[in-house]
Protein backbone atom coordinates (compact mmCIF):
# COMPACT_ATOMS: atom_id res chain seq x y z
CA UNK A 1 0.00 0.00 0.00
CA UNK A 2 0.67 3.23 -0.50
CA UNK A 3 -0.05 7.20 0.05
CA UNK A 4 0.51 9.30 -2.96
CA UNK A 5 2.89 11.70 -1.37
CA UNK A 6 5.83 10.99 -4.12
CA UNK A 7 9.40 10.91 -2.30
CA UNK A 8 11.97 11.23 -5.41
CA UNK A 9 11.68 11.67 -9.19
CA UNK A 10 13.56 8.83 -10.66
CA UNK A 11 14.88 8.82 -14.04
CA UNK A 12 14.81 5.76 -16.61
CA UNK A 13 18.23 4.16 -16.84
CA UNK A 14 17.64 0.93 -19.03
CA UNK A 15 15.13 -1.29 -19.87
CA UNK A 16 15.25 -4.65 -21.51
CA UNK A 17 12.36 -5.76 -23.70
CA UNK A 18 11.26 -9.08 -24.09
CA UNK A 19 8.06 -9.98 -26.64
CA UNK A 20 5.41 -9.08 -23.81
CA UNK A 21 7.42 -8.38 -20.63
CA UNK A 22 10.08 -5.86 -19.82
CA UNK A 23 12.77 -4.81 -17.00
CA UNK A 24 12.97 -1.91 -15.57
CA UNK A 25 16.26 -0.13 -13.60
CA UNK A 26 15.98 3.59 -12.41
CA UNK A 27 17.71 5.81 -11.13
CA UNK A 28 17.07 7.27 -7.98
CA UNK A 29 17.97 9.63 -4.65
CA UNK A 30 16.57 7.44 -2.32
CA UNK A 31 18.56 5.26 -0.24
CA UNK A 32 18.62 2.12 -2.31
CA UNK A 33 20.86 1.14 0.22
CA UNK A 34 17.72 0.00 2.08
CA UNK A 35 15.33 -1.22 -0.16
CA UNK A 36 15.54 -5.21 0.08
CA UNK A 37 14.56 -7.69 -2.57
CA UNK A 38 11.58 -8.80 -3.10
CA UNK A 39 9.93 -4.90 -1.56
CA UNK A 40 7.49 -2.65 -3.55
CA UNK A 41 8.02 0.73 -5.04
CA UNK A 42 4.95 2.50 -6.71
CA UNK A 43 6.46 3.44 -10.27
CA UNK A 44 4.50 6.04 -11.71
CA UNK A 45 1.75 5.02 -9.41
CA UNK A 46 2.09 1.00 -10.40
CA UNK A 47 3.48 -1.30 -8.19
CA UNK A 48 6.57 -3.18 -9.32
CA UNK A 49 8.58 -5.71 -6.72
CA UNK A 50 12.08 -5.10 -6.63
CA UNK A 51 14.35 -7.58 -8.13
CA UNK A 52 17.62 -6.03 -7.81
CA UNK A 53 19.56 -3.04 -6.20
CA UNK A 54 22.51 -0.88 -7.71
CA UNK A 55 24.78 1.93 -5.83
CA UNK A 56 22.21 4.36 -6.91
CA UNK A 57 19.55 2.35 -8.98
CA UNK A 58 17.50 -0.65 -8.70
CA UNK A 59 15.62 -2.95 -10.86
CA UNK A 60 12.23 -4.52 -10.89
CA UNK A 61 10.42 -6.76 -13.60
CA UNK A 62 6.90 -5.43 -15.43
CA UNK A 63 4.68 -8.19 -16.36
CA UNK A 64 2.24 -8.08 -18.99
CA UNK A 65 -0.64 -7.12 -17.60
CA UNK A 66 1.14 -3.86 -16.06
CA UNK A 67 2.40 -2.97 -19.40
CA UNK A 68 -1.15 -3.68 -20.89
CA UNK A 69 -2.90 -1.00 -18.42
CA UNK A 70 -0.33 1.76 -17.86
CA UNK A 71 1.61 3.97 -19.60
CA UNK A 72 5.20 2.25 -18.09
CA UNK A 73 5.14 0.76 -21.68
CA UNK A 74 5.95 4.24 -23.40
CA UNK A 75 8.80 4.49 -20.89
CA UNK A 76 12.09 5.29 -23.22
CA UNK A 77 15.83 6.05 -20.94
CA UNK A 78 16.23 9.13 -19.75
CA UNK A 79 12.78 9.47 -19.12
CA UNK A 80 11.20 10.76 -15.47
CA UNK A 81 9.06 8.70 -13.16
CA UNK A 82 7.53 9.39 -9.76
CA UNK A 83 8.65 7.01 -6.77
CA UNK A 84 7.30 6.07 -3.53
CA UNK A 85 8.26 3.45 -1.24
CA UNK A 86 5.46 1.48 0.24
CA UNK A 87 3.72 2.69 3.68
CA UNK A 88 5.04 1.65 6.65
CA UNK A 89 2.43 0.76 9.93
CA UNK A 90 2.46 3.70 12.31
CA UNK A 91 3.39 6.42 9.04
CA UNK A 92 1.21 9.40 8.77
CA UNK A 93 -1.04 9.02 5.75
CA UNK A 94 -0.87 12.13 4.44
CA UNK A 95 -2.04 11.83 0.70
CA UNK A 96 -5.07 8.42 0.40
CA UNK A 97 -5.24 4.44 0.58
CA UNK A 98 -3.41 3.85 -2.74
CA UNK A 99 -2.88 -0.04 -4.11
CA UNK A 100 -0.51 0.00 -6.63
CA UNK A 101 -3.09 -1.15 -9.17
CA UNK A 102 -3.87 1.13 -12.15
CA UNK A 103 -7.22 1.11 -13.07
CA UNK A 104 -6.84 3.04 -16.74
CA UNK A 105 -5.09 6.13 -18.35
CA UNK A 106 -5.88 9.51 -19.40
CA UNK A 107 -4.80 12.24 -21.66
CA UNK A 108 -4.40 15.28 -20.53
CA UNK A 109 -6.25 18.24 -22.67
CA UNK A 110 -5.58 21.41 -20.73
CA UNK A 111 -3.46 23.05 -18.61
CA UNK A 112 -4.23 26.69 -17.40
CA UNK A 113 -3.22 28.39 -14.44
CA UNK A 114 -5.46 29.76 -11.37
CA UNK A 115 -4.29 31.91 -8.77
CA UNK A 116 -0.75 29.86 -7.20
CA UNK A 117 -2.10 26.54 -8.99
CA UNK A 118 -2.21 25.09 -12.52
CA UNK A 119 -5.92 23.17 -13.36
CA UNK A 120 -5.02 20.09 -15.24
CA UNK A 121 -8.08 18.61 -17.32
CA UNK A 122 -7.74 15.20 -17.98
CA UNK A 123 -9.67 13.18 -20.63
CA UNK A 124 -10.77 9.20 -19.22
CA UNK A 125 -12.20 7.23 -21.60
CA UNK A 126 -12.88 4.50 -19.19
CA UNK A 127 -16.02 2.49 -17.45
CA UNK A 128 -13.44 3.68 -14.05
CA UNK A 129 -14.46 6.98 -14.78
CA UNK A 130 -17.55 6.40 -12.47
CA UNK A 131 -15.35 5.99 -9.23
CA UNK A 132 -13.76 9.58 -9.78
CA UNK A 133 -16.10 11.86 -8.02
CA UNK A 134 -15.98 15.61 -6.86
CA UNK A 135 -13.85 16.31 -4.22
CA UNK A 136 -12.82 12.69 -3.64
CA UNK A 137 -9.40 11.62 -4.21
CA UNK A 138 -7.75 10.09 -7.21
CA UNK A 139 -3.44 9.01 -8.00
CA UNK A 140 -2.56 10.62 -11.28
CA UNK A 141 1.09 8.73 -11.61
CA UNK A 142 0.72 7.77 -8.28
CA UNK A 143 0.26 11.29 -7.00
CA UNK A 144 -2.65 11.59 -4.53
CA UNK A 145 -4.63 14.66 -5.89
CA UNK A 146 -8.28 15.86 -5.07
CA UNK A 147 -10.94 15.67 -7.98
CA UNK A 148 -12.25 19.33 -8.65
CA UNK A 149 -14.58 18.92 -11.45
CA UNK A 150 -16.00 15.37 -13.14
CA UNK A 151 -18.23 15.49 -16.57
CA UNK A 152 -19.00 12.49 -18.97
CA UNK A 153 -15.86 12.64 -20.78
CA UNK A 154 -13.15 13.36 -17.30
CA UNK A 155 -11.81 15.23 -14.42
CA UNK A 156 -10.09 18.39 -13.33
CA UNK A 157 -7.09 18.36 -10.47
CA UNK A 158 -5.86 21.94 -9.09
CA UNK A 159 -2.01 21.47 -8.55
CA UNK A 160 -0.12 23.64 -6.09
CA UNK A 161 3.26 25.04 -7.27
CA UNK A 162 4.94 22.46 -4.00
CA UNK A 163 3.74 19.03 -6.19
CA UNK A 164 4.20 20.60 -9.54
CA UNK A 165 8.20 20.93 -8.52
CA UNK A 166 8.24 17.73 -7.18
CA UNK A 167 6.82 15.59 -9.47
CA UNK A 168 6.09 14.69 -12.84
CA UNK A 169 3.46 16.54 -12.96
CA UNK A 170 6.10 20.14 -14.05
CA UNK A 171 6.73 18.02 -17.32
CA UNK A 172 3.03 17.19 -18.51
CA UNK A 173 1.78 18.76 -21.62
CA UNK A 174 -1.58 18.21 -23.86
CA UNK A 175 -1.58 15.18 -25.02
CA UNK A 176 0.51 13.09 -22.49
CA UNK A 177 -0.98 9.64 -21.46
CA UNK A 178 -0.79 9.33 -16.96
CA UNK A 179 -2.36 6.29 -14.79
CA UNK A 180 -5.09 6.77 -12.98
CA UNK A 181 -5.96 4.97 -9.65
CA UNK A 182 -9.23 5.33 -8.56
CA UNK A 183 -10.43 5.38 -4.75
CA UNK A 184 -10.51 2.38 -3.39
CA UNK A 185 -12.89 2.57 -0.99
CA UNK A 186 -15.56 4.07 -3.42
CA UNK A 187 -14.66 0.45 -5.52
CA UNK A 188 -15.27 -1.61 -2.94
CA UNK A 189 -18.43 -0.12 -2.39
CA UNK A 190 -19.75 -0.05 -6.01
CA UNK A 191 -18.97 -4.21 -5.81
CA UNK A 192 -20.73 -4.65 -2.43
CA UNK A 193 -23.76 -2.26 -3.96
CA UNK A 194 -23.55 -4.56 -7.26
CA UNK A 195 -23.65 -7.80 -5.55
CA UNK A 196 -26.37 -10.36 -6.35
CA UNK A 197 -28.28 -12.50 -3.88
CA UNK A 198 -29.23 -16.25 -4.28
CA UNK A 199 -31.69 -15.76 -7.51
CA UNK A 200 -29.38 -13.60 -9.52
CA UNK A 201 -31.47 -10.33 -8.55
CA UNK A 202 -29.79 -7.22 -7.93
CA UNK A 203 -29.85 -6.35 -4.43
CA UNK A 204 -31.28 -2.49 -3.38
CA UNK A 205 -29.94 -0.51 -1.06
CA UNK A 206 -32.18 -0.77 2.21
CA UNK A 207 -31.83 -0.66 6.09
CA UNK A 208 -31.97 -4.52 5.65
CA UNK A 209 -29.18 -4.46 3.22
CA UNK A 210 -26.69 -2.35 4.96
CA UNK A 211 -27.03 -4.43 8.35
CA UNK A 212 -26.19 -7.91 6.48
CA UNK A 213 -23.47 -5.93 5.00
CA UNK A 214 -22.17 -4.49 8.33
CA UNK A 215 -22.97 -1.30 7.84
CA UNK A 216 -25.13 -1.24 10.73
Amino acid sequence: MFTGLIEDVGTVRSLQRGATECRLTITTGLPVEELVLGESVAVNGACLTVVAVGIADFTADVSPETLQRTNLRDLQPGRRVNLERALQLGGRLGGHIVSGHIDATANLQSRQRSGNAEILQWQMDSPSLRFVVEKGSVAIDGISLTVNQVSDSGFSVAIIPHTLARTTLVDCRPGVVANIETDLLGKYVARLLEGRDDHSEKKSLSLEFLARNGFM
